[in-house]
């Protein structure tokens, strides 16, 4: 049974990084851009999300929907203020960029919510499951994670396949040059996308503080990075590999504090993406694109 427990602790850990995931491959599949930033974007949602709940006693679904609002809000700006006038830029001013705002948002939530960890309310039900005689429990906020993820991953694979801004999105992936001159708005097109990146990240940010509730202004870096980490090793830029790579990194993880060891975790999964990445560059998933020159 502690397999079991292992494997689904690991399935739930593997679709919080999958849904930030989704985040990071859709601006760098839409976009071509990295934005580095995701991961304090996860962080202001979840600090939101806090201060509505147990500052100002709104129920945990008006939090989540409020924290949703304020990323997406924010996405929008940030994809504004620093990113659109960088589009024509070279790659590493983008990429200085990125991580400048990401330090930006780490300072900006110090200086207005200090660095105290703060304990967050439990915004899903506390209760446990009980399998087999009670040998097995799962949380109910393991099960509300694995349920987010596969909706999400779902609903973002109908959008992009089946609406004609999902449609739009894909044509700007492939060549904005050609996808305005037929009268598609890539501007608005790009906007959408970190919109839709950052409204994940603020519901990333609660569940993953629903299942390791405790809340800093760097709540968000180290799953940003395994985040990233795990669109790498799916294929950056495909939704089912972000998804792939999410819940096989998270798997991973967990096998390896539980059979290896705690510190040793984290060298593990770094070590797994770079096999992956020397065997298939483009991730599991990924499109290997040839360029002619």
């Amino acid at each position: 049974m502690a397999f079991l427990s292992f494997l689904i602790s690991g399935i739930s850990l593997g679709s919080i990084y999958a849904i930030i995931a989704l985040g990071y491959t859709m601006v760098y599949g839409i976009a071509k851009m990295l934005n580095f930033a995701h991961g304090d974007v996860i962080m202001v949602g979840a600090y939101i999300c806090f201060y509505a709940t147990s500052r100002f006693q709104l129920p945990p679904l008006v939090g989540i929907l409020l924290a949703v609002v304020v990323c997406t809000i924010l996405g929008i700006v940030i994809e504004r203020l620093a990113y659109k006038p960088l589009r024509a830029a070279p790659v590493l001013a983008v990429l200085i960029t990125a991580i400048g705002m990401s330090y930006f948002l780490q300072n900006a939530a110090l200086l207005l919510w200090s660095s105290n960890p703060k304990v967050f309310p439990p915004v899903v039900p506390t209760g446990k499951i009980s399998l087999f005689g009670g040998q097995l429990t799962i949380s109910y906020v393991t099960v509300v994670a694995i349920l987010c993820c596969i909706v999400i991953m779902l609903a973002l694979t109908w959008f992009t396949s089946k609406t004609k801004m999902g449609k739009a999105m894909r044509a700007c992936s492939e060549d904005k040059g050609a996808s305005q001159l037929m009268g598609i708005n890539v501007n608005g097109t790009i906007s959408l996308t970190f919109a839709i990146g950052s409204g994940l990240a603020a519901i990333a940010g609660v569940l993953l503080c629903s299942a390791y509730p405790t809340l800093v202004p760097t709540t968000g870096a180290m799953p940003g990075i395994k985040a990233f980490t795990a669109a790498v090793f799916g294929g950056i830029g495909s939704i089912p590999g972000a998804f792939v790579g999410g819940i096989l990194l998270g798997i991973i993880e967990i096998f390896a504090k539980a059979y290896i060891s705690t510190q040793l975790s984290d060298p593990i999964v770094f070590a797994v993406l770079i096999i992956v990445l020397l065997v298939r560059p483009a991730g599991l998933l990924g499109k290997q694109i040839r360029e002619k020159v």
